[in-house]
């Protein structure tokens, strides 16, 4: 008898995961941006004077130190090795410093500073329709390939979640730094993570390219297919995670309340297009009818805090 029993729970346990497992996260995402470091080209300072009619100079102004015994008069021996050894040493500084990347001004060197990536999350309540909505027209509307085009999506992004503190719930910061060439990789890793948390990316714009997909229709925790009505019923929360990359320092304040929520988003709507090297949002649920529950929460967002 025991066995039985132990048998049957086993048997709820795993078509209760199921259940929940086949109930459709949705999500969407739109941005833009380049982490391609533009060159800085530079010219070698001139070691050349103006031409004043040939003696120890180079038709075109140069002045070579082969000419200088004869400048004074045919000794100089030890003057023209001193001179060599200087310049073999000026050769090898400058060979040093464009390889350690110490002055940065070498003919194919590129523009690598030090750039910041934040992330803000903000847990909204599920009546925060229209906050959906308002991302769902964003993507559908403006071309994040553009700076002036990024800068809109942020502060507008930013805004949206500003003027309705009535639905925040929950909140989480982080901000790490990294080189140019190494940004972009930090910067994806972590967009990644967010978009693997939802079943189902239904609104995708990148590239200035739209993807729409239907999400697929949720069961619920007999097995039966769910209706809209049931979904909206059940579904308590929204959430949604800005992606900043910005060639300034940003220090974001840690979540633990109100203010500090406010603050952070100010913070990363302030962001100046010149400093904005890449923006990504991500929200989920997307799909009408979605549903993301406490216990979503739970499993997917175990770092958000209370506000």
């Amino acid at each position: 008898m025991k066995t039985f029993v132990a048998v049957g729970l086993v048997l709820t346990l795993v078509f209760a995961q199921t259940g929940d497992a086949l109930a459709a996260r949705s999500g969407g995402r739109f941005g833009g941006g380049s982490f391609r470091a533009p060159s800085r080209g530079y010219s070698s300072p001139s070691n050349s004077y103006p031409s004043r009619g040939g003696g120890g100079f180079y038709p075109g102004g140069g002045f070579s130190p082969f000419y200088i015994p004869f400048l004074f008069g045919g000794g100089g021996g030890s003057l023209l090795s001193l001179l060599v050894l200087v310049a073999v040493g000026g050769f090898l500084l400058q060979t040093f410093q464009r390889v350690t990347g110490g002055d940065n001004l070498g003919g194919g060197d590129t523009y690598n500073p030090q750039v910041s990536i934040a992330q803000i999350q903000v847990g909204l309540l599920a009546d925060a329709r229209n906050v959906q909505s308002k991302l769902d027209q964003l993507a559908e509307t403006v071309n994040a390939e553009t700076s002036t085009g990024r800068m809109h999506l942020l502060q507008e992004t930013s805004l949206e979640l500003l003027r309705h503190p009535e639905y925040w719930t929950y909140g989480k910061t982080s901000t790490q730094q990294a080189k140019l060439d190494r940004a972009e990789a930090v910067f994806n890793q972590l967009s990644l993570t967010e978009r693997g948390k939802f079943t189902t990316e239904t609104l995708s714009k990148f590239n200035n390219q739209i993807r729409q997909a239907n999400v697929n229709t949720a069961l619920n925790s007999t097995g039966e297919l769910a209706t809209v009505e049931q979904e909206q019923e059940r579904a308590e929360y929204i959430i949604v995670t800005l992606l900043v990359a910005a060639t300034r320092s940003i220090e974001l304040p840690k979540i633990n309340g109100e203010s500090d929520l406010r603050q952070a988003l100010q913070m990363l709507g302030s962001l100046d297009a010149s400093s904005l090297v890449a923006i990504e949002a991500i929200w989920t649920p997307q799909a009408n009818g979605d549903a993301l529950t406490t216990d979503d929460i739970l499993a997917h967002y175990p770092d958000l805090k209370l506000v």
